[in-house]
């Protein structure tokens, strides 16, 4: 399991299997969080499985599929509540942990200064340098 962390709240990473449900609990993650829609390519885990694991192992579980390279600022909507009220650390997966970054990238938009935000993503191993602009209008459409 590749995890790799954005801050002290949130860690992102590829697919995860049934199997490493269990290691993300031993290693403290309270919450996990699927952004991958089910059957989104042969082969991958049904959430279902992964559900279960999560639940067998004192996990909160949020299955919240998001279509890759397609966020809308309703996917946004939807995320920043989310992630602000479950319980930490969270852990969220996808098929590259891309789409995982993003959500919590245009999420931290409305509080957090674009230019960390980068640099945290960038730390965790993601470029999105090319959402500033998004990131930017985020942040103005503060509550």
């Amino acid at each position: 399991m590749d995890i790799r962390t954005i801050d002290d709240t949130i860690s992102v990473a590829p697919q995860i299997s049934v199997e490493d449900v269990a290691e993300a609990a031993r290693l403290g993650f309270k919450t996990l969080v699927a952004n991958r829609p089910d059957q989104e390519e042969y082969g991958q885990p049904a959430m279902a499985d992964i559900e279960a694991a999560a639940r067998e192992n004192g996990l909160d579980w949020v299955y919240m599929p998001v279509e890759s390279g397609n966020i809308t600022d309703q996917d946004v909507e939807h995320f920043a509540p989310m992630i602000r009220d479950a319980e930490k650390p969270v852990l969220a997966f996808c098929r590259s942990g891309t789409r995982c970054t993003v959500l919590w990238a245009l999420s931290a938009a409305r509080s957090m200064p674009a230019r960390e935000i980068i640099d945290k993503a960038r730390n965790a191993g993601y470029d999105i340098s090319g959402l500033a602009p998004r990131l930017a209008q985020q942040s103005q459409d503060k509550d």
